[in-house]
């Protein structure tokens, strides 16, 4: 048996992006439906490319599932805070990089820096806390093997 593609611990993962260091980096193109009239992406598509980028970060980390619904007491993730400074706009066909930092992760939470660039150039500032909570919307601890999975991605301080 072969395994191609981005390996951990000898298991072949399947995901979108590569790290640079602790950095996961999501390359998106800006298609004709992401903008408004004038050509220039439609502020929410940008918070949808953060989760895209969100879970690609996950998928390379290991972490297999994004919920568990299949569990006693099934869960998945939610967003408790999302935070956005828009510094410049993206346009039609532009290239971007979603880049993502694991900068907190906490007995229920975890916190992450998002930013997106063209090239070199800051468009977007980003910060969500997502949290895992029972589907009646009861807060539970992040599971220990979800906690192993990224402590490694995890930086002490955000530049």
């Amino acid at each position: 048996m072969s395994v191609s593609g981005p390996t951990i611990s000898g298991l072949a993962v399947s995901g979108l992006g590569h790290f640079d260091g602790k950095t996961h980096i999501l390359p998106i193109r800006v298609y004709y439906e992401d903008t408004d009239l004038s050509g220039v992406v439609y502020h929410a598509n940008y918070l949808r490319y953060m989760e895209r980028a969100r879970t690609e970060f996950f998928r390379l980390a290991g972490v297999t599932k994004m919920a568990d619904l299949d569990s006693e007491e099934p869960t998945a993730w939610a967003i408790r805070e999302v935070r956005a400074s828009y510094h410049r706009p993206a346009r039609v066909d532009d290239a971007l990089s979603v880049r993502t930092r694991l900068i907190g992760i906490s007995g229920a939470r975890i916190e992450a820096s998002q930013k997106i660039y063209a090239r070199e150039t800051l468009l977007v500032d980003g910060r969500i806390e997502a949290c895992i909570i029972t589907l009646t919307g009861k807060p539970r601890r992040l599971p220990r093997t979800l906690r192993d999975l990224l402590t490694p991605f995890l930086v002490e301080t955000d530049t």
